[in-house]
């Protein structure tokens, strides 16, 4: 069973994001603060969870958190300041959304900007730990998900409603014969080796 909260406050924010690894496409995040008695047997890492859960978690945790909030950083923000700023910029952009400010922010990985005046801490792993980072996760995996679906009706080449942006085989080989798209990432390694992309 995922922990409730990790610090002693009861409004505690959950951040995690969706898509740093993707060649094409924004980041997305996400920030969800939960009640005290919220639970859910299937809310886990959405990583482990099937899609269909993850789309029957996105409307539960909609419906009971105290506040959530989703935003993006696309590829070229991206490029301009790389995706580690871009993942921290697209948390802060979801915790500036929520309509109840946070008194601590627990965050999945290692490092994060501090926001505001609020005290946060780094989880590793945290979207296996805890109930308000794994909803965070589910979160920003799902509208990321939608996202790209609708992305792809313009790009079907790159089939981006199966591989959502992540560096496929399928996807390589679509850039490497169709070349790029506005949407992707051009400080990201496309190909593997990098010489072989005509821009």
């Amino acid at each position: 069973m995922l922990a409730k909260n990790h610090s002693e406050h009861t409004l505690e924010a959950g951040c995690d994001e969706a898509g740093r690894g993707c060649l094409a496409g924004p980041v997305f995040a996400a920030a969800v603060i939960l009640p005290p008695k919220f639970r859910h047997k299937k809310l886990n890492d959405s990583k482990q969870m099937t899609e269909k859960d993850r789309y029957l978690l996105r409307d539960v945790i909609e419906k009971n958190a105290v506040a959530f909030a989703v935003q993006q950083v696309d590829n070229t923000e991206i490029d301009k300041i790389n995706i580690l700023n871009a993942s921290f910029l697209a948390m802060h952009r979801a915790l500036d959304n929520l309509a109840v400010m946070p008194e601590f922010i627990i965050v999945d990985g290692n490092r994060f900007h501090s926001y505001r005046e609020i005290r946060h801490a780094c989880i590793v792993e945290g979207d296996a730990k805890y109930l308000s980072i794994a909803a965070a996760s589910v979160l920003a995996k799902t509208y990321r998900d939608d996202y790209m679906k609708q992305l792809a009706e313009h790009f079907p080449v790159y089939k981006w409603h199966k591989n959502k942006g992540y560096a496929t085989q399928e996807h390589r080989t679509a850039i490497r014969e169709s070349g790029v798209s506005p949407y992707h990432r051009m400080s990201f390694q496309l190909l593997e080796s990098q010489l072989e992309l005509e821009f």
